[in-house]
């Protein structure tokens, strides 16, 4: 396992049915950086994080993450990595702490209730850790959610819109999160529709559209007053074009 290096994805295409999802889809990414992928709906944004985190497998094509090849090693990927999606992957019926617990003992987590409290604390959940997540409110189940992922301290993360539909006190507290674990050299490919936080965060960038990567660039290319104009011509034309 070498999680120096970052994620490679090569040709990758996903079909579901006669219906295709990621058509050709090529990435390299270095460690310690964060790739923003911008879409419409339906463009394949999930689907690819899915493929990079290996809970779906590519009708085609390769992905490595950090030296390895997500077909010969999943269980190792899974170690390396953490997917925050739509879904929580927390049981609605158990704690705060007993879901932590549950995910720190699969994930071998050195010294766990210490850690349980540190990613607790860090999302603000100090006093609602005997709480059952079913009864809290979206925003606390999402900051749950990224405290599971941040459990085991993975060297990837791929993010699915992290940061919408939350109250401003939730957003807050996951906005602090994403810088610090930019900062902290974790690789990171985020989709989210927000333009401007996206190249505020981002290494580089890529817009998806009807499964192709139809724009891509280093964020130092790009003016945050013309990346609307360019997602709309990229969405428009469909095409393949990009900067750098």
């Amino acid at each position: 396992m070498d999680s120096s290096t970052g994620i490679e994805a090569r040709g990758l295409v996903k079909s579901y049915g006669e219906q295709p999802a990621l058509r050709g889809i090529d990435l390299s990414l270095g460690r310690g950086q964060t790739l923003v992928c911008f879409g419409p709906n339906g463009a394949g944004k999930t689907t690819l994080l899915k493929i990079l985190a290996t809970l779906m497998k590519p009708s085609a094509g390769s992905v490595r993450l950090g030296g390895l090849d997500s077909r010969k090693d999943p269980v190792k990927i899974r170690r390396m990595v953490s997917l925050v999606g739509h879904q929580t992957f927390l049981y609605d019926d158990l704690t705060v702490d007993e879901n932590l617990r549950f995910y720190g003992r699969m994930y071998a987590v050195p010294e766990l209730e210490r850690r349980i409290g540190e990613v607790a604390d860090r999302m603000g959940l100090k006093s609602r850790r005997r709480d059952r997540v079913g009864t809290l409110s979206h925003g606390l189940q999402r900051r749950a959610a990224l405290a599971r992922a941040c459990l085991h301290d993975p060297a990837f993360f791929c993010l699915d819109e992290p940061e919408t539909g939350l109250d401003p006190g939730a957003a807050g507290i996951v906005g602090e999160w994403l810088v610090d674990i930019k900062e902290a050299g974790r690789t990171v490919v985020m989709v989210t529709h927000d333009l401007a936080r996206g190249l505020e965060l981002g290494d580089s960038i890529i817009v998806l559209h009807r499964g192709k990567i139809c724009f891509e660039s280093p964020r130092e290319a790009i003016k945050a007053d013309d990346l609307p104009k360019i997602y709309d011509d990229c969405i428009r034309r469909g095409g393949g074009w990009g900067i750098g």
